[in-house]
């Protein structure tokens, strides 16, 4: 981690070196001077990481004859070999726990006996800031501390961001309903969209879709189906294989045929002519059906929701029934959403009314497509029927504020013994 530095850095650490002042005791608070999006609070997050990069302070064979060639010439050979000494050794960091509020400041009120301070009443109460609450404060000799300003702020800011997004998005949704992390495609690179995942978790979602996030961190992995699947069959004849035997044993079923029948009967119920539900998209849900019996789930847009996708997720759906399986959710991509979570609902009700399946009408709804906080912010006020949400771009990226503005004060102790009050500010 020791290069993960700006240049400038290397370039006062020599000058630090030079005039003998590299050793001092020094200290550094790294914090933001206003809260993310207009808001009352931030979470701290990347701390956890932002330690475990103290251990990684090395500078190694490679790094420094990196350094040789492009410091200035007139650096002295002596330097490179401090630098090899150089580690984190004599640094202590203290750090609010990960997932923490943290505020820029914290307001209360005082009392000033005899003080009129108001102009409304005359009482002496009066608002009063305390000073920036740090992230991190960091001690130890003065070149060390310095040279740790860009990886630290590097670390801390966009998980301190995301994660103060992502728990934005949390307190707009409630208690119930269920937030996935979707961006890694929408991220800025691989490394941000780890980030994203992991952070966002920390800041409140339930699940994320990048499996190499669930991999590294143990965050809880979920996935539906793209369009691009549903697209891929045309006919009922392309389903291979075409037998599925049912939870509790037997011979096994014709599944395909199964479900036709079935769609049959959910068309009926439904008053829609039964040669308007797409047979691709059939195909491909009992595909998956049969790959997957017990984890089905249906992306219900990809042609027409209320003629087509419901249609014919009910009709696989209560198949696997009749072969003792349970499907799991249902997703919406594009649309009104809050209107169409609220038709698939009164469908899923009437379907487990009429064919007396009683879970039917509870099956989970999940919606996805350029979600926001006004979007969640919509679902809870008109009470749409989703209970799950699945957020992407404007989860990850932050595009109300791109950056928190951390900022990384370092400043040398007047006394020997370090006192947080005393410092003279030099950075």
């Amino acid at each position: 981690m020791a290069p993960l530095a700006d240049l400038y850095h290397l370039t006062m650490a020599y000058a630090l070196w030079r005039t003998g002042r590299h050793r001092e005791p020094a200290a550094a608070e790294l914090f933001f001077r206003r809260e993310p999006f207009g808001a009352a609070f931030a979470v701290g997050a990347g701390l956890g990481q932002a330690l475990r990069s103290l251990g990684a302070l090395r500078f190694s064979a490679a790094d420094i004859a990196y350094l040789r060639s492009v410091l200035p010439s007139t650096t002295e050979d002596a330097f490179f070999d401090y630098l090899c000494t150089v580690d984190a050794s004599e640094v202590t960091v203290t750090s609010v726990p990960e997932g923490s509020i943290v505020f820029s400041r914290v307001r209360h009120m005082a009392k000033r006996p005899h003080v009129p301070i108001c102009g409304v009443c005359g009482c002496g109460d009066v608002t009063v800031l305390s000073p920036q609450v740090p992230l991190l404060q960091v001690k130890g000799p003065l070149l060390v501390v310095q040279l740790l300003e860009t990886t630290l702020l590097c670390l801390v800011s966009y998980a301190s961001l995301v994660a103060t997004n992502a728990a934005r998005f949390r307190l707009l949704a409630g208690p119930q309903m269920k937030l996935m992390e979707l961006g890694l495609r929408r991220a800025q690179g691989p490394d941000g969209g780890l980030s994203a995942s992991k952070y966002s978790y920390i800041g409140g979602f339930d699940y994320t879709s990048n499996i190499l996030a669930g991999k590294l961190y143990g965050i809880p992995v979920r996935g539906t189906v793209a369009h691009s699947f549903i697209m891929s069959f045309r006919s009922l004849e392309e389903v291979q294989p075409r037998v599925l035997s049912p939870l509790a044993g037997g011979e096994p079923v014709d599944l395909p045929s199964l479900a036709e029948s079935w769609l049959q009967r959910v068309c009926e119920l439904l008053g829609t002519p039964s040669d308007k539900p797409n047979r691709g998209e059939l195909a491909a849900f009992v595909s998956y059906a049969i790959a997957f019996p017990q984890d089905f789930q249906g992306l219900l847009d990809t042609y027409c929701v209320m003629r087509s996708g419901l249609p014919n997720f009910c009709a696989v759906a209560l198949a696997l029934h009749q072969l003792g399986y349970r499907a799991i959710g249902v997703r919406l991509d594009s649309g009104d959403l809050i209107q169409q979570s609220k038709e698939t609902r009164r469908v899923l009700r009437a379907c487990g009314a009429h064919f007396q399946v009683p879970w039917f009408g509870s099956i989970p709804i999940a919606v996805s497509n350029d979600i926001s906080e006004r979007s969640v912010e919509d679902f809870v006020r008109e009470e749409s029927e989703i209970d799950m949400v699945g957020v992407g771009t404007n989860l990850v990226t932050c595009p109300l504020q791109p950056s928190l503005g951390c900022v990384y004060k370092v400043g040398v102790a007047a006394l020997p013994h370090l006192a947080w009050g005393w410092l003279e500010v030099v950075g």
